[in-house]
């Protein structure tokens, strides 16, 4: 069996509703240019504040791929 490699990029999705929201924007973004997306993983959450509130929430996102190198 063939050994795979895989590549993981960090990208920061946002939105005025939830984490989850956010989580899926990012990756929703990365498929868009992204072949073969295979695991994504939150490492941090945080929200943006204005006058005491909650005005956006972030997660950043780990999200590894398939990586298909050139020969």
């Amino acid at each position: 069996m063939a050994a795979s490699v895989y590549k993981v990029i960090e990208l920061v999705g946002s939105s005025t509703e939830s984490w989850e929201e956010a989580a899926a924007s990012a990756v929703a973004a990365a498929s868009k240019s992204l072949r073969d997306l295979r695991v994504a993983e939150i490492s941090e959450l945080d929200m943006q504040l204005e006058d005491g509130k909650v005005r956006t929430y972030r997660a950043k996102v780990k999200v590894s791929f398939k990586y298909q190198g050139r020969d």
